[in-house]
């Protein structure tokens, strides 16, 4: 099933006196439970195809379609239902409130949803904990590693059960080693199901996605499987390690 549809997609900047087109005549389609890695260099338009795709930005001319939805033609308050309920958003800075413990942080979505307290504390502590990071819950974001940070911010982005989960260069606040831990929690998510879309700039990175879809000066110039790697082979037994890592 074809859950993110784009079709014809421009958008452009004004940049002094010039118009200059940030995408040009994207076409594509991202089916459920896939896992497509967006490359290209400063400037290709994958950031800015990013903030369509998660309903931050508005297309110029062209569709985007998320789950049959036509978003361009939503209201701004419509809008931020679906940023909140279909799309979970990561970061590379992680973007956790710095005075808040790992639990508030990951309940704060479902604090917009003004879902009942008990509710929220028990997805985000079953999300905590299968993160292995349940005895950090008290702690705020300067008491843990950045690793624990983006542990805590994935668990935020899934706390509302998302349809597809958007990520902006995941690993590049990450030492190489947390790095590949971050993408091997992207890995088992995707394994059990979720729609993955991640930005990057790293070939090592994107090799971890099922496709790797590539820009170039506001188009798409390639569209390719990735390159499997040893991972499929017994991967739980290390990922059931990479997720109660400290």
């Amino acid at each position: 099933m074809v859950l993110i549809a784009v079709e014809a997609l421009r958008h452009s900047y004004r940049i002094g006196g010039g118009l200059v087109w940030a995408l040009d005549g994207i076409s594509l389609n991202i089916e459920q439970g896939d896992f497509v890695a967006v490359m290209g260099a400063s400037g290709s338009g994958k950031s800015t195809f990013m903030n369509i795709l998660g309903c931050l930005d508005r297309p110029a001319e062209g569709s985007y379609r998320l789950d049959g939805i036509d978003v361009g033609r939503l209201r701004q308050d419509a809008l931020a239902t679906i940023r909140n309920r279909s799309i979970g958003f990561v970061f590379q800075s992680f973007n956790l409130l710095p005075r808040t413990s790992a639990l508030e942080n990951v309940e704060l979505p479902l604090v917009y949803r003004r879902m009942r307290a008990a509710e929220r504390r028990r997805r985000a502590l079953s999300l905590l904990e299968k993160f292995g990071l349940a005895d950090r819950a008290s702690h705020t974001p300067a008491e843990l590693s950045g690793g624990q940070q983006q542990r805590v911010a994935i668990a935020r982005a899934l706390v509302t059960e998302p349809l597809v989960l958007l990520a902006d260069e995941p690993t590049g606040a990450l030492d190489s080693q947390t790095g590949q831990e971050i993408m091997a929690i992207f890995r088992r998510l995707n394994g059990e199901g979720l729609t993955i879309v991640l930005v990057t700039h790293e070939p090592e990175v994107a090799a971890n996605a099922g496709r790797i879809v590539t820009f170039r000066d506001g188009r798409m110039v390639a569209d390719h499987p990735a390159t499997q790697h040893a991972w499929h082979s017994g991967s739980q037994g290390r990922l059931s390690l990479v997720y109660n890592a400290q």
